[in-house]
């Protein structure tokens, strides 16, 4: 299946964004409409945080492992995914890149290194319902990230 991309301008710093995403708890602020129930496992931060989640996506629900698997600071953020009973692995990349402005361009890439079959008969309806999804999920992270810098600057 074809990655889907979605990506976001904030008027933060590569390094600030990319503190603010190395923290695997950071993740549930903005990604809490439609994942649930999160259990941490690891370390807090950086290669092999860990956590597992209730996924509730196109009237499913299943489990999603995410574990922080390469860290490139303050570039890029790669996650394993493991769900669908393993049937289904993919790659979650945060890339971020500093904008002429002084702010950053946060980008997400999902790809699916295995997906089941259902996934694979209904690419389009999958690929469009996790591009809409992770479309709220960069509009979130942007306003989290301006809740951050503003609490900060209290």
């Amino acid at each position: 299946m074809r990655p889907v991309t979605v990506s976001i301008d904030v008027p933060y710093p590569s390094e600030q964004v990319y503190a603010f995403l190395d923290v695997m708890a950071h993740h549930e602020r903005f990604t809490n409409h439609y994942l649930t129930n999160w259990r941490y496992s690891g370390p807090d931060r950086g290669t092999g945080a860990c956590v597992t989640v209730t996924a509730a996506l196109g009237g499913t629900k299943t489990d999603v492992t995410m574990e922080v698997v390469e860290v490139d600071p303050p570039r890029r953020i790669v996650e394993r995914n493991v769900s669908a009973a393993g049937r289904r692995i993919a790659h979650g990349t945060y890339t971020i890149a500093p904008l002429r402005t002084g702010g950053s361009r946060v980008s997400f890439t999902y790809a699916w290194v295995r997906a089941p079959l259902a996934d694979r008969l209904l690419e389009p309806v999958v690929r469009a319902t996790m591009r809409r999804a992770n479309r709220i999920v960069m509009r979130r992270l942007a306003a989290e990230l301006a809740r951050d810098a503003s609490a900060a600057g209290s």
